[in-house]
């Protein structure tokens, strides 16, 4: 991997499907949504994380997405990662040896989760990635529902291990986990849930793969530069974000059964910056239309700093 490669920071933005009403990915939405998310001003996108559904693609649907995704980045400069993570190791892997030669800034990976991995596993599977890419970055994505998740000291000695591992997407944690996170973990760009980005890049954590952002992009941009610009004020605003949260996006999951890709989806649809339903890829339930209209009118009341006039 060549030393020049620069740690990612800042607010990055999932590359979300558009779900016909058959069911099939309207690839045709896709270049309207990308010129969005890059007239934002976001840093970054991403491919197949959670609110990208890359559980529910089949390889043909992962390869034109990949594909895709790295041909419109590479024509904007916009900084892109693909999401080759499968819950089968072995076709991760296949999934990275592919997208390489598309040149994306970074794939990222998360472990195998049908049997969570002992960490020697965790190391074996990493280790395998990297010797099929070496000179592909690599960023571990454990979120909080990663059936195996790592902690600190365990990323530590994979970092030590693999200089091509430059970053992970981390749940964050207390004011001793994040003195933790600096002292264990210096030159990992450790980025962290969206409605936690102001107080968690402030102990120590390089951005976001934001959720914020599948609610408005830009409002999330605007919010990462108010964090250097204005520290006080950028906690405040998410104290209001976490409470805004708690009380319309949370209550979903409960009320209609719902995943955190389709809580995700529905912010997006709620946000009304691009052309995206809530819906997700067969078997997996969207929030209805009434709830995500309700979104839209809560999340404009409440956090309207999110939102341009235009919106």
């Amino acid at each position: 991997m060549s030393p020049q490669v620069r740690p990612p920071e800042g607010i990055w933005g999932a590359v979300l499907l558009p779900v016909g009403r058959r069911g099939e990915i309207e690839w045709s939405a896709l270049d309207e949504q990308l010129s969005a998310l890059i007239e934002s001003g976001i840093q970054g996108v991403y491919t197949n994380g959670t609110a990208g559904e890359f559980h529910s693609q089949t390889e043909d649907e992962f390869d034109r997405l990949s594909q895709l995704v790295a041909e419109f980045c590479h024509s904007v400069a916009l900084p892109f990662q693909i999401g080759v993570s499968h819950s089968n190791g072995r076709v991760a892997r296949e999934r990275l040896a592919r997208v390489a030669s598309l040149r994306p800034d970074a794939v990222q990976i998360t472990l195998p989760d049908w049997w969570a991995p002992s960490y020697h596993e965790a190391e074996v599977f990493f280790a395998g990635m990297a010797a099929t890419a070496p000179d592909t970055p690599l960023i571990l994505y454990n979120p909080p529902h990663a059936k195996r998740r790592l902690n600190l000291d365990e990323i530590a000695r994979l970092k030590a291990r693999l200089p091509m591992l430059i970053g992970a997407k981390l749940p964050g944690g207390d004011e001793v986990w994040y003195g933790e996170l600096r002292r264990k973990l210096p030159d990992l760009a450790v980025f962290i849930p969206g409605h936690f980005m102001a107080s968690g890049c402030l102990g120590g954590g390089c951005g976001s793969y934001s959720n914020v952002a599948c609610l408005s992009p830009a409002g999330a941009v605007r919010w990462w530069h108010q964090l250097r610009e204005d520290p006080a004020g950028a906690l405040a605003f998410e104290a209001r974000v976490v409470g805004f949260m708690n009380e319309h996006v949370l209550p979903l999951a409960v009320r209609h059964g719902l995943s955190n890709a389709a809580l995700d989806k529905a912010m997006a649809a709620a946000g009304r910056w691009c052309p995206i339903g809530p819906e997700l890829l067969w078997p997996y339930s969207s929030a209805p239309g009434e709830a995500v209209i309700e979104l839209g009118t809560a999340a404009r009341r409440q956090l309207p700093e999110l939102f341009s006039t235009s919106q």
